[in-house]
């Protein structure tokens, strides 16, 4: 089958696929080897609890630990092999599609997990809404390469008419079945999975999605190194597709959270003095809360930023407006003009900071203490950004238009390990 030409026809192209899954009996519990998706993960801290959890945690594939790149990704396919071989990981019997479900207090989202056929951005099937980093898509594709494997689902969005018919219909009667596995993680989310095998509910599942487009809610680079594997392999094939959880926003709408900026070597002091007269600053008291409280009020009027790493917070907004002029590309939608992110990469650290955007000077953080805490140990600071509205971001997207990377932090994120996608398993 021609994987292209079929995306190109229009509509989302879900199929079914054997997924890999941890064996209950081999690990200490399907909690302690789930991880959250790996650009998620604070390290070093994170990443030592994560592989203390378990012997056979996740990230040991998503994240290995060796002396060079290419020693982790042949260290990430030794283990997928060995897990594979001892039992660890099999395949599930027959191709599936898989309902998953997250549930904590009032917070319920379910989704599809499935293999999405690729697709350009300039065919309107998948939306991106960030640029994405060149040396992040290439350590991912060279991962993907060494082990052959979709090892954590990207987050796709849509939106129905709101009505329980088609993929809809599917998930309301799967989810009163037996679930293949039910779990609950340490960030208190309890997670269920269900197989979708039956011939109609595939049928009516993918008629549904073939009507729709869907919006990148997480998982840019990854989508980006999908397109990079699939043109290294012109025949179509198991590279054509991607694994993706795919969900209708219409019935579990997603929370849309920032990602901080930590600026590894640039203390609070010397980034108050160097915005002196371009931006009003205040003192913000604490705790961390309070402080947020106080950007989210200022980010209703215009750009605004929260500074930390000293102990004390300290508030940006009100820039000036010849500061804007001068740094801010022209010929953007108006709205990408006024982003936070926007303002940030072009006036604050392209200009004003000049910061250079490398893994060595700025960390991108998607908790708010952690990049506190983070910013204080290093002797650093932490910008800690207001989140954007979702029909901005799908506003944007739909014009063809990305914002800049790390924008946003759509979730709940889906947990890492509890299905995979061998691209050499049929």
């Amino acid at each position: 089958m021609n994987t292209r030409g079929r995306a190109a026809e229009g509509g989302l192209h879900m199929i079914p696929f054997r997924g890999l899954r941890y064996v209950p009996e081999r690990v200490g519990s399907l909690a302690a080897v789930t991880s959250p998706p790996y650009d998620v993960v604070v390290r070093p801290d994170g990443l030592h609890h994560l592989e203390s959890a378990d012997p056979h945690n996740i990230v040991r594939l998503i994240l290995p630990q060796a002396g060079s790149p290419a020693a982790r990704h042949e260290l990430a396919a030794e283990t997928l092999d060995r897990w594979l071989a001892e039992g660890v990981l099999a395949p599930d019997p027959e191709p599936a599609l898989y309902i998953y479900e997250q549930r904590r207090g009032d917070t319920l989202q379910r989704g599809i997990i499935g293999a999405l056929a690729l697709s350009a951005p300039d065919e309107g099937i998948v939306l991106p809404h960030e640029d994405v980093m060149p040396h992040v898509v290439a350590d991912r594709a060279a991962l993907m390469r060494s082990t052959a494997a979709n090892l954590e689902p990207l987050l796709l969005t849509y939106r129905s008419d709101g009505a329980a018919t088609g993929a809809t219909a599917v998930i309301e009667r799967i989810i009163h079945e037996r679930a293949l596995l039910v779990t609950t993680t340490e960030d208190g989310f309890s997670h269920r999975l269900w197989a979708v095998t039956d011939p109609a509910d595939l049928a009516e599942i993918a008629t549904d999605l073939a009507r729709h487009q869907a919006l990148i809610a997480d998982g840019h680079h990854r989508w980006a190194t999908y397109l990079r594997l699939r043109d290294e392999r012109p025949a179509p094939g198991p590279w054509n597709y991607g694994l993706v959880l795919l969900i209708d926003t219409a019935r579990y709408p997603l929370q849309v959270r920032a990602i901080h900026r930590l600026l590894n070597r640039l203390p609070v002091a010397d980034a108050l003095a160097k915005v002196e007269g371009l931006f009003r600053v205040r003192d913000i008291d604490g705790p961390l809360p309070h402080a947020l409280e106080a950007l989210a009020a200022a980010a209703a009027e215009g750009n605004a930023f929260l500074l930390a790493g000293d102990g004390r917070f300290h508030l940006l907004d009100r820039p000036d407006a010849d500061l804007l002029a001068r740094t801010v590309p022209a010929g953007r939608p108006h709205a990408w003009q006024q982003l936070d992110a926007t303002v940030l990469h072009a006036a604050l650290l392209e200009n004003v900071w000049r910061i250079p955007d490398s893994p060595e000077d700025i960390t991108y953080i998607h908790d708010t203490e952690a990049a506190v805490t983070q910013a204080e140990r290093r002797g650093g600071t932490a910008v800690l950004m207001h989140p954007v509205r979702e029909d901005v971001v799908r506003d944007l997207a739909r014009q063809g238009v990305t914002m800049p990377r790390k924008s946003t932090s759509f979730g709940p994120k889906p947990a890492t390990g509890l299905v995979l996608r061998s691209l050499s398993i049929n």
